[in-house]
C-alpha cells in the first residue's frame, strides 16, 4: 500500500491502558462511520503496516479506543505512539453535489460563471484560515477561496468545477 492510494484517517495520540489499548484521534466529521474496522494502516517511515483490530469504541466524539491483534503491553502500545492512521481511498463515503475530497478534484477544470475558463486545479492549499483552489493557467497561478458561495457546481462527468468569484479576483492574477 502506498501512500498515494490511501487517505489520513487519524493520529495514534496516547495509550489507554497497561494492557496495550492505544486511543487515536479521528481527523473526520462522521466518525460513527469508522467504529467498527477490522484493519488499518499505521504509518511507519515511509511504510504502511496494517494493524488488525481485536476489538474498539468510540469515545469523546472523535476518539477511538483501539485494541490491536497481538498488542498486549505497554511496551507495544509505545511503539505506535503519533504514528499516522491510513485507509484505503476505496474505503471513504462517496460525496455528491457540490461535497468533494480535495485529492479527487485534482486535474479538474475551473470555470468561472463571469470570467469563463481559469485553468486546471494543480491543487488546494489547506495551510490558510481558507483553503484555496491552485489552479495553472499557462505560467501563470490563480489562487480561489474555497467558499461554498463561491462554489456553484461540481460537475464530476466532465471533471469541472463552476464557480463565481467577485469581480476583479481572477483579472488580479492573469491580466498583464
Amino acid at each position: 500500500m502506498q501512500k498515494k492510494d490511501c487517505f489520513y484517517l487519524g493520529k495514534v495520540v496516547r495509550k489507554h491502558s497497561f494492557k496495550g489499548e492505544v486511543v487515536i484521534k479521528l481527523d473526520t466529521d462522521e466518525p460513527d462511520l469508522y467504529q467498527n474496522m477490522d484493519a488499518l494502516f499505521l504509518e511507519a517511515g515511509n511504510n504502511f503496516i496494517p494493524f488488525f483490530i481485536e476489538k474498539s469504541l468510540l469515545q469523546k466524539g472523535n476518539q477511538l479506543r483501539v485494541q490491536f491483534e497481538n498488542f498486549t503491553t505497554e511496551e507495544d502500545a509505545d511503539s505506535i505512539m503519533k504514528c499516522g492512521v491510513y485507509l484505503p481511498l476505496t474505503l471513504l463515503p462517496k460525496l455528491t453535489g457540490n461535497k468533494f475530497y480535495y485529492h479527487e478534484v485534482i486535474g479538474f477544470t475551473i470555470e468561472d460563471e463571469n470570467y469563463g475558463n481559469v485553468g486546471s486545479l494543480v491543487g488546494v492549499n489547506d495551510k490558510t484560515a481558507q483553503p484555496l483552489f491552485i489552479i495553472e493557467n499557462g505560467d501563470k497561478e490563480v489562487l480561489i477561496p474555497m467558499i461554498d458561495d463561491f462554489i456553484k457546481k461540481v460537475d464530476r462527468a466532465n471533471k469541472k468545477i463552476v464557480v463565481e468569484t467577485p469581480e476583479g479576483l481572477i483579472e488580479m492574477y492573469l491580466d498583464e
